[in-house]
């Protein structure tokens, strides 16, 4: 069977031109970066009020379920049914690229293309995030260096360093080290998970972007009044870095349909979901817009539905849970080495965590469908068994071979899609944003993920102290937690019950508007595996790359 890149490499692209007036989109309204990718710079607004479709899933194993490949299997199945549509899709970070999972721009033949480019620099949206990142932090230390007019007390800098790529090292470091140097502790993150792309992804346009980069609390002064960004004059420059960046890219599917892809945060360490920009302009130039949020409805879905849609005040008319076998066998605690083995007795045990997806995103939205993500060693027993469990819940469930297929795999789920789109849907968020933000911790905990009891540790208490002296209100939380349990321990799976969450620190991301909650041992700088996906890969003489995915 050839592989992801051997398909997208073998793929015959659709002028772009052609794929962007498909959805209305002008020539005049192209930046093209090479052939194959495109910068929007839209001219004229336009004003469709398009179906908004969001593709989740149960928790996943460490492999990837394919989420992505669903949405795109969507997308390319409703340009089939005539029904104009785009998928709006997060970029790819270069950490999980070379770390554990290789590419992330789908598989098989339901892929965005050009899946190289995608998945290595694309338009360099990610390298601006961190430039902007870092010339922030050296703005920061280049204060106190020269005298430290605003007085700020170096212990209380929260405003770490970045860098796109998985390197545990840079976990916690000192800086400032020689001779007349001012000397810190600091730390990296991963250039997904920090402020500034959750700012880049959330801003409603450049004035919006330079507002929230300007309010940024980077530190807190020695008589504990807040230090911003702006303080430091550095917004105008912050925001020139970005000034291309916050443009959404156009590619296409390897049907040649439109394909938006912008922005790119972590589910587990950040909000999971593409840029509110992209998101808007997809729902005003199609009639059904496909996006999804990272990893399980727990993490990427939550924070879609009770931070990005009530910040955006958007809607979604349906939400798809996707589930996969392997997934539901993995959280019935079945050996790695069996999970393409036919066994119902684990994923009967297993099955328990995809009842809690459905569930959970059923209090948020009525109209919500199942998709079993077909891999080729699923049996007809197994299939059978998970349709009858589903459909006794009174779910419709459906079978997606996108992966084989393409669109024409996924005809009946875009059928069943289109069905329920057209009908009046209902949206309840978990918390309501006049929530105290212990109230809206409480609400996420006990309701998505089922935790009997919320324990905070003494910096977390002191953290919320901290920003409500602060005045700060009605803004949402983004809980950082393991994507592999719905508690905040990776190794409690499939329904765990009689559990307790670990609230260990907050901290308040004044620019972006959300305040994080970090829960469990998570880490906002992941670190690599032993067998990273970087050893497979190569590229020959004549350009030909390989082992990308």
């Amino acid at each position: 069977m050839k592989t992801d890149i051997e398909i997208a490499q073998e793929a015959k692209l659709l002028p772009l031109l052609k794929v962007a007036k498909k959805v209305g989109i002008e020539k005049e309204e192209l930046e093209y970066y090479g052939a194959n990718k495109a910068k929007l710079n839209i001219k004229k607004k336009r004003n469709g009020k398009g179906k908004l479709i969001l593709v989740t899933s149960t928790n996943p194993t460490p492999y990837g379920e394919g989420k992505t490949t669903m949405s795109i299997g969507i997308a390319d199945a409703l340009w089939r049914l005539k029904k104009k549509t785009i998928v709006a899709l997060r970029e790819p970070s270069l950490g999980p690229v070379f770390g554990m999972k290789g590419g992330a721009t789908g598989g098989g033949f339901a892929q965005v293309v050009p899946m190289e480019d995608i998945n290595l620099h694309f338009t360099g949206d990610i390298h601006a995030i961190t430039a902007c990142n870092n010339l922030l932090c050296a703005a920061i230390d280049n204060h106190l260096f020269q005298g430290n007019e605003l007085e700020i007390d170096e212990t209380t800098i929260r405003f770490p360093r970045a860098m796109d790529m998985n390197d545990r090292a840079l976990r916690n470091i000192r800086v400032g080290e020689g001779k007349n140097n001012f000397e810190r502790k600091d730390s990296f993150v991963i250039t997904v998970a920090s402020e500034i792309m959750a700012i880049f992804c959330l801003a409603s346009d450049l004035d919006d972007l330079k507002k929230r980069l300007g309010n940024i609390l980077i530190a807190y002064n020695k008589k504990g009044n807040p230090v911003y960004a702006k303080d430091l004059k550095i917004a105008g420059a912050l925001t020139l870095l970005l000034k291309d960046a916050i443009k959404p890219n156009l590619v296409q599917t390897l049907e040649g349909n439109p394909a938006i892809i912008h922005g790119g945060p972590f589910a587990n360490i950040a909000h999971g979901c593409n840029s509110m920009i992209a998101t808007k302009l997809s729902l005003s130039l199609a009639d059904y817009v496909v996006t999804e949020a990272g990893f399980g409805s727990d993490l990427g879905a939550e924070k879609f539905l009770d931070l990005k849609c009530q910040l955006g005040k958007l809607k979604p008319d349906v939400i798809v849970v996707n589930a996969t076998i392997r997934s539901m066998k993995y959280n019935g605690l079945c050996p790695k080495e069996e999970l393409t083995e036919e066994n119902l007795t684990y994923l009967e045990k297993g099955i328990e965590n995809l009842d809690v997806h459905i569930e959970n995103m059923k209090k948020i939205c009525n109209h919500v469908v199942v998709c079993l993500n077909h891999f080729y060693k699923d049996t007809e027993k197994e299939i059978a068994f998970v349709k009858e469990h589903v459909l006794k819940k009174g779910v419709p469930f459906y079978v997606s071979k996108a992966f084989e297929e393409g669109g024409k795999g996924s005809l009946e789920l875009a059928q069943g899609i289109v069905e329920l789109a057209n009908q009046k849907s209902t949206f309840h968020p978990i918390y309501d944003l006049k929530d105290t933000t212990v109230d809206k911790i409480e609400k996420v905990a006990h309701e998505i993920y089922r935790a009997k009891k919320v324990v905070y540790e003494d910096r977390a208490k002191e953290s919320l102290q901290k920003i409500e002296s602060l005045g700060v209100q009605n803004l949402p939380i983004c809980i950082a937690k393991t994507q592999y349990s719905l508690s905040d321990d990776p190794k409690k799976l499939g329904h765990p019950k009689d559990f307790e969450v670990t609230v260990r620190d907050v901290k308040l991301c004044s620019g972006a508007g959300f305040i994080v909650v970090y829960m469990g041992s998570i880490m906002t700088m992941p670190g690599l595996s032993k067998t990273p996906a970087y050893e497979k890969m190569d590229i020959h003489k004549d350009g030909t790359i390989i082992g990308l995915f």
